[in-house]
């Protein structure tokens, strides 16, 4: 669902706000890139030139231990006494005690104070029990209400709405239900979740309030827009998606409460409570992501059913999640035709109770006959399309070849020295990032910052060097992309590199690692040693952790020294056959020299493992956009003279007959077709 919407996120619902509260892309002033929302009251942790490792559980229970700090042990979280607690704190308003209310997450050691809301990183936690710093808890990191700006555009919003019910004309109120499918939706339950309606801008309005009932902290609104026969759904939240996580229909869980249902739509949410009267929740990004920082607020659960949407990425989503969450508690519904999402099966007039029953356990010892894989099988017989892969929008040809881009693959990408391979890898990484794969860089030979500026004129589709007027705006929407970079450069310690990496996926959702390449990675110290031999442990470590955490991986590996009069084959690349043997797809980028003029780029698929199709298509590269996608100005402006004029324009300098001058042409810089900000998010 989110992929969906953050490719229209520019919001043409809200235009008819505009007014002196409307501002930069025709959002409100307050979504524009500020401080951050959370501040340290003491000084921040110095930064270092590498990332700091999570600590382990282990690591984590015996510190406890050693200070004599009393613990239990959780699904993924460890709870302690809170010493951020004052007298009047350790009992709630029922008299139950509140003192176990710290969290410490046992993956990243990431604390969070149920009561007093305090939350910060492990050395902050360390830091406060050892007395460093401040020496009490004022040191910590607090959880305060939204900035300013964002509380006041929060509170604007929701005063203009109303509830449904209490629209003056029932005919508006009867297409507002139509639009959202909510028909079927009582008022007693929109009322019950406090949802509302934006008249100007013809949206639902979903509240975020405090956990701890400190007033609404935060806003989704949903739009919908005809499209062609369906319905297309436009959402935006305020704070700024990835500022602020929160659980839709959070305070009304009870302390009582055992089992929860989540889905990844506030509409979901309501049809479940409504039909079930179990308590729901909806994820903040839906499938994109599920932030470490609310698992503790899912602690008290003993069980917990996944209803995420009825497409094969919201079921790949679901596995992912019940992993984070401890999948011996966890139960996923399995899309299907009689499995639709929650409203749907609402309005169809399905069973949702008797569906939620049928929820297939994320967790079993092993796998003992086909019977555990058959749906399995069917499942993937019957979405085809869908088990291919998120396709590329950039490169229609490579979809032809190999279908799509799919979890736990290992993909092998090699190409001639200056041949432009981290280029388009860049632009290949990147048209997956904008579809909402969540991505992760680690650039071992070129800076962080070069590659980030590379990406951005990719995703402007010009040269913001000569457009600085627009930097800030390509900017902000470059920064909500689900893209995020290690640190590291040169050689590294591959353990080190594969820690990292599972850190990623487990905080981020990481779905897709690209690693430019491996032999910057490996260095080149100790020649001595069989380099064959550790670049084959290396791959053998990338192999096992793509499979091991359903993760692709993108290898880039630089190819054998060749002639340069010959083409590159699977066997080219560097070291022994085992990268090749262990990858799932192997691309090649050709380069033929030409003495006449630049050389031809075409890729080369010659393995492919999911359905073995193998081939070739051209590439062009354009200089303006840095990409490989979209063809150079020149070209189509020849194109369009032959079609004319009926000639064919020969490629010429000299002025020959034929040729067509270079003054013929107007060349403004940018790409073809460049679009409007304002209309592009991709």
């Amino acid at each position: 669902m989110w992929v969906l919407l953050r490719s229209v996120y520019p919001l043409r619902i809200l235009l008819s706000l505009r007014g002196k509260w409307m501002g930069w892309r025709g959002l409100p002033r307050s979504l524009v890139p500020g401080p951050p929302r959370r501040r340290y009251r003491k000084e921040a942790l110095p930064a270092l030139d590498v990332p700091v490792l999570p600590v382990t559980a282990t690591e984590i229970r015996q510190y406890l231990r050693a200070h004599g700090i009393p613990f239990q042990d959780g699904h993924s979280c460890l709870r302690a006494p809170s010493p951020f607690l004052g007298a009047s704190q350790l009992k709630d308003q029922t008299g139950a005690t509140t003192s176990f209310s710290l969290y410490i997450n046992k993956t990243t050691g990431r604390f969070l104070c149920m009561t007093s809301l305090a939350e910060g990183s492990w050395e902050d936690f360390q830091a406060s029990v050892e007395g460093r710093g401040d020496g009490d808890r004022e040191g910590i990191l607090l959880s305060e209400a939204p900035g300013a700006e964002d509380s006041e555009e929060i509170r604007r919003i929701w005063d203009r709405a109303v509830p449904l019910w209490e629209l003056p004309e029932q005919e508006e109120a009867q297409l507002a239900r139509a639009m959202f499918g909510l028909t079927k939706v009582t008022d007693d339950t929109l009322k019950h979740f406090s949802v509302r309606y934006l008249r100007p801008a013809r949206s639902l309005v979903f509240p975020w309030f405090s956990p701890g009932g400190l007033g609404l902290r935060g806003l989704k609104l949903l739009g919908a827009e005809g499209q062609g026969d369906g319905v297309h759904y436009v959402e935006t939240t305020i704070p700024r998606p990835g500022a602020y996580h929160n659980l839709f229909g959070l305070p009304l869980i009870s302390r009582r409460d055992v089992e929860v249902v989540l889905t990844s739509r506030e509409l979901d949410c309501l049809a479940l409570n409504q039909s079930t009267g179990l308590p729901t929740l909806a994820l903040p990004r839906g499938t994109t992501c599920l932030p470490p920082d609310l698992l503790p607020y899912l602690e008290q659960f003993r069980r917990i059913v996944l209803w995420l949407g009825d497409d094969l990425r919201s079921w790949e989503a679901a596995k992912l999640f019940a992993r984070k969450l401890n999948p011996k508690r966890c139960s996923l519904v399995r899309p299907g035709d009689q499995h639709p999402r929650p409203l749907e099966a609402l309005n169809r007039g399905l069973n949702l109770p008797r569906i939620l029953r049928s929820a297939l356990p994320a967790w079993h010892k092993s796998i003992v006959s086909f019977r555990q894989l058959r749906e399995e099988v069917l499942g993937e017989l019957s979405n085809v399309e869908q088990v291919a892969g998120v396709r590329w929008s950039r490169f229609p040809d490579l979809n032809r070849l190999l279908k799509g881009h799919r979890k736990g693959e290992l993909t092998v990408f090699t190409g001639p020295t200056g041949s432009g391979k981290t280029t388009f890898i860049s632009e290949y990484a990147l048209d997956l990032c904008t579809q909402g794969v969540n991505t992760l860089w680690g650039s071992f030979e070129i800076s962080n910052v070069r590659l980030a500026r590379i990406m951005l004129t990719q995703f402007a589709l010009g040269r913001l060097e000569e457009q600085l007027d627009k930097y800030d705006e390509w900017a902000d929407r470059f920064e909500d992309l689900p893209l995020y970079f290690m640190t590291f450069h040169g050689q590294q310690n591959i353990r080190t590199v594969i820690d990292t990496m599972q850190h990623a996926v487990y905080v981020y959702d990481i779905c897709h690692v690209v690693i430019d390449n491996l032999q910057f990675m490996m260095g080149h110290e100790q020649l001595s040693t069989d380099r064959i031999a550790a670049q084959d442990y290396i791959v053998g470590a990338f192999r096992k952790f793509a499979t091991d955490s359903n993760c692709h991986v993108t290898l880039v590996i630089h190819p054998r020294k060749e002639d340069d009069d010959k083409e590159l084959q699977t066997a080219s690349i560097f070291g022994s056959a085992k990268a090749s043997q262990e990858a799932d797809n192997v691309l090649i980028l050709q380069d033929r020299k030409l003495v006449t003029g630049p050389g031809k780029r075409y890729l080369q698929l010659s393995k492919n493992r999911f359905d073995g199709d193998v081939g070739v298509f051209p590439l062009e590269f354009n200089k303006s956009s840095l990409t490989f996608s979209i063809p150079p100005k020149s070209k189509a402006r020849l194109k369009k003279i032959k079609d004319d004029n009926g000639l064919v324009a020969k490629k010429s300098s000299s002025g020959k007959k034929g040729a067509v001058p270079r003054n013929s042409e107007t060349f403004s810089g940018e790409a073809p077709n460049q679009p409007d900000p304002s209309q592009l998010s991709r």
